[in-house]
């Protein structure tokens, strides 16, 4: 804990203007927080409910763009309807003076699962300690909750990876950046219809949506009937890695990475990296979960969670 984190009386307890400000107004204090492909995300501090908070916004070469704006709408209105623990809150959707879309959502501190993975290979003996596979499996659990959470109400994440899973100082687990979620619905429901949502441009048969090193096969083809079973094959590629301690496949040039993903067959993983002393049971969930048909996969998300949680229970999963 650091001395911002702290909560004193002299902010709890002050008045709030009769004239108060509102809109991004309220907002000051910026610091730089991360940057992604559109996007820029800063701390910042909300002057009314006196605390930090994320603010979200698209880089300057993006913010004329109608499909970035679009995306960047669909990103915030799925987060703030996606309430489960395992998301990140958000507090507000607004324009600033200058009329660009912005979204404010709660202030996260912790280590992505990327960082996590890279010390424990690099073998540094604290995050070693925290992080022995159990551990990683009850995290990869928590993930697997909160986008079954997802799927029951019609949206498939389509870029889970390592570095968009943030575990907190005190263990609490989110899922984070849903800017490529592919959303489901009836027609003529403005938010849940993909089928809208493809005439803007968003979700387009033959786009390849995903980061590569984690891709599934269909993704890789850029198949348009993309389901649930992209974010089980997503799951299965961290869950190699964590029992691993090595992606699935290769970095490489774009199209290297997509050859491996429709080519490769995953090695088992107790092969891969035998001095991890990886189990049979382990094996066969992972192997599973990363079938190159989808129908070979887990059923359902909540079908390799359950897989998971009866490891953990006890130690081993019935006979099949």
């Amino acid at each position: 804990m650091h001395d911002d984190d702290l909560i004193y009386i002299a902010e709890t307890d002050s008045d709030l203007p009769r004239h108060w400000l509102s809109g991004s107004l309220k907002y000051g204090r910026f610091r730089p927080l991360g940057e992604g492909g559109m996007s820029i995300i800063q701390r910042c501090y909300d002057k009314n409910l006196k605390r930090d908070v994320a603010y979200k916004t698209l880089r300057p070469e993006y913010r004329d763009s109608e499909q970035a704006n679009r995306r960047f709408l669909r990103e915030a209105r799925v987060t703030a309807k996606i309430s489960h623990p395992g998301t990140v809150p958000l507090y507000e959707i607004g324009r600033d003076r200058s009329g660009n879309l912005y979204f404010t959502m709660k202030l996260l501190v912790g280590r992505d699962l990327d960082q996590i993975f890279a010390k424990l290979v690099e073998e540094c003996p604290e995050t070693t300690q925290d992080f022995p596979i159990p551990r990683l499996i009850d995290i990869l659990i928590q993930v697997g909750q909160t986008v079954s959470y997802a799927h029951a109400h019609g949206v498939i994440h389509r870029d889970l990876k390592p570095a968009n899973i943030l575990i907190g100082e005190f263990g609490e687990v989110t899922v984070l950046d849903w800017g490529l979620a592919k959303v489901h619905g009836d027609e003529g429901n403005d938010v849940r219809s993909s089928a809208k949502m493809t005439d803007a441009g968003l979700t387009q048969p033959g786009k390849r949506y995903g980061t590569p090193l984690y891709m599934s096969p269909e993704q890789a083809r850029g198949d348009s009937g993309i389901d649930e079973g992209t974010d089980i094959y997503n799951i299965g590629s961290m869950f190699y890695e964590a029992l691993t301690l090595q992606p699935l496949v290769k970095r490489g040039e774009i199209e290297d990475v997509v050859a491996q993903v429709l080519l490769k067959r995953p090695e088992k993983p107790s092969r891969a990296a035998p001095q991890r002393d990886i189990p049979t049971d382990l094996d066969r969930i992972c192997l599973k979960a990363l079938a190159f048909e989808r129908k070979k996969r887990f059923k359902t998300l909540p079908d390799l969670v359950d897989s998971l949680q009866a490891y953990r229970l006890h130690g081993s999963l019935p006979a099949e």
